[in-house]
């Protein structure tokens, strides 16, 4: 009877000796699981989770609060560090202290907290793309198109009339990509007319539904579109489908931002004219490896991560142009 106790705690103790010796999770969370481009970034954080610390992903269905829950439940089971793409970047600071408190290392992703949260701790970090180059590009594509099409000034006023579908209002996305489209049209001595502006909060649903609401304003006069993602640029294209472009010759310039699978098709199919290829693969495996480094007792740098940290913090991975002919 004593040896059978003796190898029964002995068994005990090994599984608990192996328990202890598993290794540590990295957390993740995520705004919204139904959003294209973010859902390739997720994807990529899993695929490189198995390739070393793994990883627990969880939607914060785009609510806050929820989001808040998931971090708390990380922390409290234990997670060596959290990868976070917020719901709300204006509450990032609120999630910093909570980690900071907990000493549990925090990675950002495509929201990107205020310099300010930032600067609360040294154990955050942030992986994104500059908002500004994107809208740039955007605008770079939709002037090539304008100056080399003359047939597209419809009403041949020498002015470009143009509606712009926006993502969700107070993202720096949202606000850098639309500022820097118009400034790229207009150093281009474009001249602009805009007639309309709408959020669609990323969604296509809802994109399809600004649109429609837009051709019921304008109708014909609108000249080109330009949607802060592929995701609105798609849902403006079944409106425009619906209003029979795309068919018979009567045509109209959509730009996106994204280049993501649906968005590389739509191109393919003629019916986007461009769109901004964002790094979702790159983005991703930054993210990862930042916080398995975290993770792991130590302090990313660029060597061991594989991508160039500004100021010792940020990683900022490069949007490029992307049209038909790009995919040949």
């Amino acid at each position: 009877m004593k040896k059978t106790l003796l190898l029964i705690l002995s068994v005990l103790m090994f599984f608990s000796c192996a328990s202890d010796d598993s290794s540590p999770e990295i957390g993740v969370t995520v705004y919204r699981s139904d959003d294209s481009f973010i859902s390739e970034v997720r994807n990529e954080i899993a695929r490189a989770g198995g390739d070393s610390v793994p990883v627990r992903i969880l939607s914060a269905d785009n609510k806050q609060q929820k989001q808040n829950e998931q971090i708390e439940d990380f922390i409290e089971s234990g997670a060596a560090a959290i990868i976070v793409n917020s719901v709300d970047r204006t509450a990032s600071g609120v999630i910093i202290e909570k980690c900071m408190k907990n000493d549990v290392p925090l990675v950002f992703f495509n929201r990107e907290p205020v310099k300010d949260d930032m600067a609360k701790w040294d154990k955050v970090y942030y992986v994104g793309a500059r908002a500004e180059d994107s809208g740039r590009m955007a605008g770079e594509i939709l002037a090539d198109y304008w100056l080399s099409h003359p047939e597209a000034d419809k009403n041949g006023d020498g002015a470009l009339q143009f509606v712009i579908i926006k993502g969700e209002t107070g993202h720096q996305d949202t606000e850098l990509r639309t500022e820097y489209f118009t400034e790229a049209l207009t150093e281009r001595g474009i001249l602009l007319e805009k007639l309309h502006e709408d959020t669609a909060m990323w969604n296509r649903d809802l994109g399809r539904d600004v649109m429609n609401g837009f051709l019921s304003y304008s109708g014909e006069t609108i000249e080109a579109v330009f949607a802060n993602n592929d995701d609105m640029a798609l849902g403006a294209i079944e409106a425009l489908k619906d209003a029979g472009y795309f068919m018979n010759g009567k045509y109209m310039p959509v730009i996106g931002i994204d280049a993501t699978p649906a968005g590389r098709r739509a191109l393919r199919d003629g019916t986007l004219l461009g769109t901004v290829f964002n790094d979702a693969e790159n983005q991703g495996r930054a993210a990862y490896n930042i916080a398995r480094e975290l993770a792991e007792g130590r302090v990313p740098t660029s060597e061991s991560i594989g991508y160039e940290l500004t100021d010792s913090r940020y990683v900022w991975i490069p949007y490029t142009t992307m049209l038909k002919s790009d995919l040949i």
